[in-house]
């Protein structure tokens, strides 16, 4: 049995240890924010949190997991049900157009943030790696700015 902490809340997992993190968070705990895209870790839509940094859960084995704390979409607001930054200024932005991709964008941008509190376009044209098939980019650059604004970093 493999067991590990889910958005602050103990979880288990009895199955093969092989089975990638993304569907354990999505068929056993039917935490269905993170997506599918690619399988092969490569578009960024099943980003997750593992111990507060950003990882592709489609390519991370379950058994890689133990003791680990994840924090997915569903966990990123606050308690109290608060928007975190990035999900405030995806919506100010209006940055979704088909909205797949924006759950494994807005993870890869708050810890991306970590890195750079006051990130150049060239930082994440650089650094943030996650598709969006739809080509929202330069809203996707805007919101970014914004979160960092919106998190005091970027004034």
């Amino acid at each position: 049995m493999i067991s590990f902490q889910v958005n602050s809340e103990s979880a288990s997992f009895a199955g093969d240890s092989n089975t990638p993190l993304l569907w354990v968070l999505r068929d056993h705990l039917h935490l269905t924010g993170t997506k599918f895209g690619c399988g092969i870790g490569q578009c960024g839509a099943c980003t997750v949190h593992i111990d507060g940094r950003a990882q592709r859960s489609c390519i991370t084995p379950i058994a890689a997991i133990e003791g680990r704390s994840i924090t997915t979409i569903e966990g990123l607001a606050g308690a109290g049900g608060e928007l975190h930054p990035v999900q405030q200024a995806w919506l100010e932005i209006d940055v979704p157009q088909c909205g797949y991709c924006q759950a494994g964008q807005i993870m890869a941008t708050v810890d991306f943030l970590k890195t750079y509190p006051k990130p150049t376009d060239q930082n994440i044209n650089d650094d943030m790696t996650n598709i969006c098939r739809c080509g929202t980019y330069v809203r996707i650059r805007s919101a970014i700015h914004r979160a960092a604004e919106l998190t005091g970093a970027g004034e």
